[in-house]
């Protein structure tokens, strides 16, 4: 008997190609471009982002693992939603700026405390010196404001960017749950690892102290393949 709800796992699909090129822009299976789950061709606006597509298709084995091709699913939602939801995904963005992870500072111990300021203060002077985006950091985990010209800034910088752009920047920002260090690694002040080692201060600090289990270095260590694939995307578009 099976829970209500419960769908058995579908098979992986076999890989179905020899040959990944890139010809334009597209990515190439056999000299064929595939589709996205909303049948748009796999057409990249750079070549170095369609090589660093590419790359994904070619390193399949026998079956194609979609959780192992993170460029790939990024394509796909550049194609498929961004594309038709541009302003949806921009205001995302501006809502993390409304609660920042690099607002939230801790009140104890001073070790913590001295960390964060030292290596966020400084993303937090670029962003409202470079980016016109003021946000004031506050201490405990309660929400306060930020100011609103500053929200609807972050929404304006995110919404003038191309959907591949824009794909990665929302995706940057969910991970890291900061909007300043997703605009941080898309302009490259910063990179994917000092990003990624950035947005989680707290729980390295934490780890530091009692050690961490393989459950989570394992999924440390996906959210930083991750955050490098960003790194290479961002570069990939400039």
């Amino acid at each position: 008997m099976t829970q209500k709800g419960y769908k058995e796992p579908l098979a992986l699909p076999r890989r179905f190609y020899k040959d990944v090129t890139v010809a334009d822009g597209a990515v190439q299976l056999d000299g064929r471009t595939p589709r996205s789950p909303g049948a748009r061709p796999l057409v990249l606006p750079t070549e170095p982002l369609a090589q660093l597509v590419a790359e994904e298709w070619a390193a399949q084995g026998e079956h194609i693992v979609m959780a192992q091709m993170p460029a790939t699913r990024l394509a796909w939602t550049a194609l498929d939603r961004v594309a038709i939801a541009h302003e949806e995904v921009a205001a995302e963005v501006a809502r993390y700026a409304a609660s920042d992870a690099l607002c939230y500072v801790a009140e104890e111990p001073a070790a913590l405390v001295e960390r964060q300021a030292h290596a966020w203060g400084p993303l937090l002077a670029w962003a409202r010196e470079e980016l016109g985006v003021e946000l004031h950091p506050v201490e405990g985990i309660i929400h306060r404001p930020q100011p609103p010209h500053s929200i609807a800034r972050a929404g304006e910088l995110a919404e003038a960017l191309n959907d591949f752009s824009l794909a990665a920047l929302a995706h940057a920002t969910a991970l890291f749950g900061s909007a300043v260090l997703g605009f941080a690694l898309q302009r490259g002040r910063v990179g994917g690892d000092e990003a990624f080692h950035l947005s989680r201060l707290d729980e390295t600090f934490q780890e530091e102290r009692w050690g961490i289990d393989a459950e989570a270095a394992d999924r440390t260590q996906r959210l930083a393949q991750e955050a490098a694939m960003l790194d290479r995307w961002f570069a990939a578009l400039r």
